[in-house]
């Protein structure tokens, strides 16, 4: 059991969306049942937790509940935790020799918050510079997706993926904008419905202002 202690430290890190690791933190076994597995397990939990929180599991609209959110769970919105369901990322060579930004702009992303498990909902707007491979604009989606499907902190969210578009493109010159809203904000503790996290991650070209500049032009259009 926690003491009283350490349970206020436990929300004091939560209240102030403290990362601790900037990889998911994960245990050395965590992939060693099948998806099936844990979904058994994770339904007779969640099967418990309603139960305690006093809903009768024998009303038809509540008793396929565990089920369904065990399936969520592992099969939808944790799925990025599995490193087998990573997109396949196929790089080409830029024989066209388009040596200018290229921006991928209001990629929609649906998250969750590891603090206190609610969902976070948001944009991405990433650009890069090609020094000879380029991929295809859905896989940019694909890998905003992948790195969101799992709880997150959005700070380790958006370098996640600016280090693996980064790894695959094998370049520096990669920016990312995020900007999101936190329902662990909205609609807990403080409530504030109105604010939204912005996070920012560049490298390379993107050092000098001027491409910054470029950038945010390009993805603030109206």
């Amino acid at each position: 059991m926690n003491t009283t202690i350490e349970k206020e430290i436990f929300d004091i890190i939560g209240d102030n969306h403290q990362m601790t690791s900037a990889e998911t933190p994960l245990r050395a076994d965590a992939f060693h049942r099948s998806d099936a597995q844990k979904m058994e397990v994770i339904e007779q939990h969640f099967e418990i937790i309603m139960k305690e929180l006093g809903l009768d599991l024998t009303d038809d609209s509540l008793q396929g509940t565990p089920h369904r959110v065990a399936k969520m769970f592992v099969q939808e919105i944790f799925s990025g935790l599995n490193p087998a369901n990573k997109p396949k990322v196929s790089v080409f060579d830029n024989s066209y020799q388009y040596d200018k930004m290229l921006v991928e702009a209001n990629i929609s992303f649906n998250s969750t918050c590891e603090h206190h498990f609610l969902p976070i909902v948001g944009k991405a707007h990433i650009g890069y510079v090609s020094s000879g491979k380029v991929i295809g604009l859905s896989k940019l989606n694909r890998i905003v997706d992948y790195y969101a499907r799992r709880p997150q902190v959005q700070e380790r969210m958006i370098m996640q993926i600016f280090n693996e578009l980064k790894s695959v493109l094998e370049i520096d010159s990669v920016m990312i904008v995020m900007e999101a809203t936190h329902l662990c904000v909205s609609s807990r503790g403080i409530k504030d419905e109105s604010s939204y996290t912005s996070t920012l991650q560049y490298g390379g070209i993107f050092d000098k202002k001027e491409y910054r500049d470029d950038f945010y032009k390009m993805i603030h259009k109206e």
